[in-house]
């Protein structure tokens, strides 16, 4: 079966930094747009950032441009977020997520419908 595991959540000082990790099994997403999403307690999960297209262009949210930085390794099946200077607003499960209905998209898909696999969640918690 296909999945989608998150890892590398855990609780920082604001200013610090954490890499996540998405590993995906079951099927590969070297053509697919993939994205990271966070959930904080009582609010909508909103979308953080993802990859697409054959070059591995990324586009960030407002939120974390400048701060978060998405990459990945084909060769690995994996999907990374690199988390520098995080907030205390940075708090929140963060989901990894993949479109496996799109190939070479040309524009990164940015809500959550269009997204069909999901992973479980790690979470991020930053002190003030």
């Amino acid at each position: 079966q296909v999945q989608l595991v998150e890892s590398g959540g855990d609780l920082v000082q604001a200013g610090g930094s954490l890499r996540l990790s998405c590993a995906a099994s079951g099927r590969t997403f070297s053509r697919n747009p993939m994205a990271w999403f966070r959930q904080a307690p009582g609010k909508e999960r909103e979308f953080v950032g993802g990859i697409y297209g054959s070059a591995s262009v990324t586009d960030y949210a407002d939120s974390v441009k400048g701060r978060f930085t998405i990459s990945r390794d084909n060769a690995k099946n994996t999907m990374y977020l690199q988390m520098n200077s995080l907030k205390p607003e940075d708090t929140a499960v963060y989901y990894c997520a993949a479109d496996g209905r799109s190939y070479w998209s040309t524009a990164l898909p940015k809500t959550i419908n269009e997204y069909n696999f999901w992973g479980q969640g790690t979470q991020v918690t930053v002190s003030s």
